[in-house]
C-alpha cells in the first residue's frame, strides 16, 4: 500500500506554554520541519511554532 501524502503535525508553541495546533503537512513538498507564527492564546500574543510529532 502506498504511503499518505499528507500527515498531522503538531506545532508546539516556543512560549513554554504547552499550547499546541494539529496541522496536515505534504511530505512530498515540504521536506524541512515547518515552522509559523501564530497566535498564542495563554499567552495573549503571536509566537513562533515549531513543527512536533504527534504521539
Amino acid at each position: 500500500m502506498a504511503k499518505p501524502t499528507t500527515i498531522k503535525i503538531r506545532l508546539n508553541s516556543s512560549g513554554g506554554t504547552g499550547f499546541f495546533y494539529v496541522a496536515k503537512k505534504n511530505t512530498r513538498t515540504m521536506t524541512e520541519k515547518f515552522k509559523v507564527r501564530k497566535y498564542d492564546p495563554v499567552l495573549r500574543k503571536h509566537v513562533e511554532f515549531t513543527e512536533g510529532k504527534i504521539k
